[in-house]
């Protein structure tokens, strides 16, 4: 079966005809699944519905997928994110894909239903994780990771909203999904796109620079600092803002949300968010890092802020704040607002409106540095982790 998936030099899997044959079913979904009406989960053109297979009665998550976005075909690319499926069927850590069906408007993708819904609705619902339990996750998020790696497979959306959990409220065994923006990435063949999610994006996709397997390693480094804060390491008021602080690494570590957690933890993360990809360490290598893999790590003193900084920078939103808001009125703050699909990074370098944006040389405050967050000067602490839906699995 492997040997009719091929790449393309865009980074996307085809599939034969003659494969496609075989695994596509075109006869009514509904003779063989009893589907729910209402989604669990919904993205920009995509819905997750619950799906009850009548002769044996196994629950599965059916996610319908548009084969047109604004007058677009998009099949080739649903087509590579069920061939990354079929590539990582042998792996514990990524969710399993059974069966395809195909509509007039549809490809339905009948997936694997994690019991436990996204590592999301974990921290929306306590903030944050424990550190241990958070090393727990990144350790089986890494395993996943490094069964695309070793295929040459780059995730590029790495979140909390793209992690399974198939226990109810537990870390015990996490699965990746959602791989409808995954690249392949062969020797010689460069891929620039800007996709991705603003929080969790790295420079390199910002400057469209080529992406590489190291892309991804960003986003471990900024999904760490989430799941062991509840908050975005670069989030701001705005996108522009956001991908300022993202290009600079102006990364910081506040006494408040890191009064409890390691020295290794944060070595971790610091390892990971490195502006120049050449730099970072390979998912193998965050595997054996002493964090994950409990080997001695001897660091220096963590260096906390001094009085100074803090009379100029307020403090962190109080814990019982830092949830974001369920619902959202014209009279919402802007930085409490969630984030939706639209605020998802996805199009060609061409007509993307963040093409032109350039990096202020005084992104870092010469007063505050890292501590500050606009320009001009204007002190303001970190914002809550923002929930971008994108396309869900």
């Amino acid at each position: 079966m492997l040997s009719e998936i091929k790449s393309s030099r865009e980074g996307l899997l085809s599939i034969s005809i003659n494969l496609l044959q075989k695994l596509v079913r075109k006869d009514p979904i509904s003779e063989a699944y009893d589907v729910e009406e209402t989604p669990f989960a919904r993205g920009k053109f995509a819905t997750v519905r619950r799906a009850s297979h009548r002769a044996t009665g196994i629950h599965y998550a059916a996610k319908f997928i548009k084969k047109r976005r604004r007058a677009a075909d998009q099949t080739k690319e649903i087509y590579h994110e069920i061939a990354v499926l079929l590539q990582c069927a042998s792996s514990g850590r990524v969710v399993r894909l059974h069966e395809v069906y195909e509509t007039s408007s549809d490809m339905v993708l009948i997936l694997e239903l994690a019991a436990g819904g996204e590592l999301q609705r974990i921290l929306e619902g306590d903030e944050c994780l424990g550190e241990l339990e958070a090393k727990r996750a990144m350790k089986q998020i890494l395993e996943g990771l490094a069964f695309l790696h070793e295929r040459s497979i780059a995730h590029l959306d790495l979140k909390p909203q793209n992690l399974l959990l198939t226990i109810e409220n537990s870390c015990e065994d996490i699965k990746l999904c959602d791989f409808g923006i995954s690249r392949v990435l062969e020797p010689g063949v460069e891929v620039r796109e800007l996709i991705g999610t603003p929080d969790y994006v790295a420079p390199e996709v910002l400057s469209y620079e080529p992406i590489s397997l190291a892309t991804d390693v960003w986003s471990v480094g900024v999904l760490a600092y989430v799941l062991l804060t509840g908050y975005s390491p670069f989030g701001a008021s705005d996108k522009q803002q956001t991908y300022l602080n993202i290009s600079k690494c102006a990364l910081s570590f506040d006494s408040e949300l890191f009064e409890d957690i390691s020295s290794s933890a944060i070595d971790f993360i610091t390892s990971s968010l490195v502006v120049d990809p050449r730099k970072r360490p390979t998912v193998q290598q965050l595997l054996d890092h002493p964090w994950i893999s409990h080997k001695a790590l001897i660091l220096p003193p963590i260096t906390k802020k001094t009085s100074e900084i803090l009379s100029v920078t307020p403090k962190s939103t109080p814990l019982s704040q830092r949830k974001t808001l369920p619902c959202v009125t014209s009279d919402t703050p802007k930085p409490q607002r969630k984030t939706y699909s639209s605020d998802s990074i996805n199009g060609t370098y061409a007509d993307s409106p963040t093409r032109t944006y350039n990096v202020s040389t005084n992104c870092l405050c010469p007063q505050c540095g890292t501590t500050c967050r606009h320009l001009p000067h204007t002190p303001v602490s970190k914002t809550p982790i923002t929930v971008d839906r994108g396309i869900l699995c």
